[in-house]
This record gives C-alpha cells, structure tokens and sequence, in this order.
C-alpha cells in the first residue's frame, strides 16, 4: 500500500460504502473469561451520520491460527468479517447506539485448506464491486482507487493478480484508467452516480426493513 492519507472506502456486495475506525490493540477481558476484544465503529459514508458501534470477540479456535494479534495480520480479515456481517444484514446502522458483540470466529476460517473464506464471487460481482468501490472512493474521498487491495481479494475469495485482470477489462470499457494496482475513475464510470446510489438506497432499505421486523417481533 502506498502512503496515501485519504479515506479507504470499503464497499458490500450489496452496495454499501463504509469506513471502518478499529481501536487497536486488543484487550483481554477483565472478567475472567479467556477470550480477546476489540472495539469499532463502521460508518455508512454518504449516509447523515450513521454508523455500527461494533465490538469484535475473538474466539479461540481462529485465535490459535492467527499469526498475532497485530493490525498488519488481521485486519483485513475483520474488516471483511464485519462487511460480511453487513452483508447478511445482521448490523443495523444507527445515528446513536450501544456497542455490538460480533464474533470473530471459525465460521470465516477454513482449517483444512488453512484459508480466510468470505464467499466466493463471481467475475461480474468483482466488477461491479470494483466499479462501485471506483464510484465512491472518488466521490467521497477522492484520490486513485487501490484496485489491488489484498482485503477487496480475499473478501471475494479471489487474488490481487485476478482484481487487476478484472479491472483490466473495466479499462478497455473506458471506466478507468489503470496504474499498476492502483486506478482513476473516468467519467464513463462517474456517469452511472444514479445507479451506484440507487444500489446504496435499496440495499440499506432491506437492512432497515430486517431490523425493523426483529423489533417488531420482540413487542
């Protein structure tokens, strides 16, 4: 990664961008119990303020294959961890609110291939998400799009070397413009803000409608 202070916007599969504030080091807890936490805040950019007040349980099983508990080895695997969770509409976005438990755990590991598993996507879901990351790195933090992101490939179950021939084929579209791994969005790309949006609006609408029935059930 080069040193670029601007904003990483990470976007779901279904279309939600966020920006994630993890408070590093994990801590132990106080209370007896030998497990690990640490506590987050996932925004909804482009959103009035609204935002997931997270907390991360390690457990053991995904404890023990952890090369340390250092951001440089794990982050990408919570924060894909966390998008997954977005993904499957378990964490509701809120102006306010109390700290979330999410349990990072083996439900994301795979021990017999020794691998991180987000589900596997298909190359036309990699171009979208790399179009809609495109879309909203430019225009709420501006600056290149880090197109070769090892997190974007292994939330996708995919490579760096693959994203790149995947945005290689978004180039001769004319959506962007490549430089090594890392990219410009064109206006041919910039153009579609109606539709990027329109994916923001409706996946959000889904979360909420989940949230709001859960509620609704536990009167």
């Amino acid at each position: 990664m080069e040193n670029n202070p601007t904003k990483k916007i990470f976007v779901t599969l279904t279309g939600l961008p966020l920006s994630f504030h993890l408070e590093w080091p994990f801590r132990k807890s106080t209370s007896g119990a030998d497990f690990f936490f640490l506590h987050g805040d996932i925004r909804l950019e482009g959103s009035a303020g609204l935002h997931a007040p997270v907390a991360v349980n390690l457990s053991a099983t995904v404890r023990e294959v952890l090369p340390s508990l250092e951001a440089k080895d794990v982050e990408g695997p919570i924060i894909n961890a966390l998008r997954k969770e977005v993904d499957r509409r378990q964490l509701e976005f809120v102006k306010s609110g109390k700290l979330v438990p999410v349990q990072f755990s083996s439900r994301h590991y795979d021990f017999k291939r020794s691998k991180w598993i987000f589900g596997k996507a298909s190359d036309d879901e990699i171009m979208l998400l790399l179009a809609r990351t495109a879309y909203w790195q430019t225009r709420l933090a501006g600056g290149r799009i880090w197109v070769g992101d090892p997190t974007d490939a292994l939330y996708v179950e995919s490579s760096v070397e693959h994203l790149l021939e995947v945005a290689g084929k978004m180039e001769a579209q004319g959506l962007i413009k490549l430089d090594g791994e890392w990219a410009m969005a064109n206006p041919a790309l910039l153009e579609q803000a109606t539709r990027f949006e329109a994916d923001m609006g409706a996946a959000l609408e889904e979360l909420e409608k989940k949230h709001a029935y859960e509620r609704g059930s536990r009167l």
